[in-house]
Order: structure tokens, then C-alpha cells, then sequence
């Protein structure tokens, strides 16, 4: 019977415009807002920060790009989040306790992230206005930089003998 209540609920909220715009709004709001107030740009004058933070939501709301932006991305990304949160568990089945200290497994698991967000912003439905649609035309060119941004790392990378004499 609670359940059932909840989604009437979440069903009126869908109905008045909350997830559309009401969230979007806060969300860009609170982020610009943020972002200001830890920059300091406009030190000791916060009303600034607000009023600069409340266009940015505003004008965000004005074509329905960053509502429909918003609808494709969170679902996916909570999906991202499901499977990643699979791989630390089965990690967790292999990897000693103290091998969750080595820093190496950080790269692991950023690579992870970044396959998983590729996945999840991936354009299924073959609308142009997406992020998929982007990363599908720039797939080659991202691969090329990713390719080119690990060559100039191991290029520059000191040996293991350099770095115990410094």
C-alpha cells in the first residue's frame, strides 16, 4: 500500500514539473553557486553569488536541453554506479585487505569509471543532441589523445634506479 502510494506521489511531482525543472534548477543553482563561493571571487558579498547562480539556473531552464540532458544522464549514471560498485565486490573477493592500500588500483578503477561513463552516455537511440552522439564522431580522436597522453607518460616517467639516487 506504500509503495503504491510513493509513486502516485513521484507521478504528481512528474506531472507538475519537479524532475524537469524544479531539480535541474536547484541543481545548477547550488553547483554555480558553489563554485562561486569557493572561488571567492566576489568575497564578503554572497547576495552576488546568489544572483549570478539563480540566472545560470534560470537561463538553463530556458530550451529543454538541460532537462532532457538530465533525464538520459542520471538514469545511466546510476546504472555506471551499479556496475561499479559489482567490480569493487568482486575485487574484494581476490585482492587481499592490504592490496586496497596499493596505489596502483586507483588507475584500475578510474579506468573502470572512465569505460563505465563512455558506456553510459552511449547514444542507443541515434539522437544527435546527446553526448553519445558526440563521443561517437570523436571516438578515434579521443582513443588517438588517450594513446598519445600514456606515450608521453611512460616517455617521462623516471626509472625505478634515478628515482632511489634523488
Amino acid at each position: 500500500m506504500a509503495i503504491g502510494a510513493l509513486v502516485d506521489v513521484l507521478n504528481k511531482w512528474n506531472e507538475m514539473g519537479v524532475f524537469s525543472y524544479v531539480l535541474p534548477f536547484l541543481l545548477v543553482f547550488a553547483v554555480v553557486y558553489g563554485i562561486l563561493s569557493k572561488i571567492k571571487i566576489f568575497e564578503g558579498n554572497n547576495a552576488v553569488n546568489g544572483i549570478i547562480a539563480l540566472a545560470a539556473g534560470l537561463l538553463s531552464l530556458q530550451l529543454d536541453f538541460v532537462s532532457t540532458f538530465f533525464q538520459q544522464i542520471f538514469p545511466k549514471f546510476g546504472m555506471a554506479l551499479a556496475v561499479l560498485l559489482v567490480v569493487v565486490i568482486c575485487l574484494g573477493f581476490f585482492l587481499k585487505n592490504d592490496a586496497w592500500d596499493d596505489y596502483k588500483w586507483m588507475g584500475t578503477f578510474v579506468g573502470v569509471a572512465v569505460i563505465l561513463w563512455a558506456v553510459s552516455t552511449w547514444n542507443w537511440s541515434g539522437d544527435s543532441s546527446s553526448v553519445g552522439f558526440w563521443l561517437e564522431e570523436n571516438f578515434w580522436a579521443i582513443v588517438i589523445g588517450i594513446v598519445l597522453v600514456v606515450l608521453v607518460y611512460f616517455m617521462t616517467k623516471k626509472p625505478e634506479e634515478e628515482k632511489k639516487k634523488t
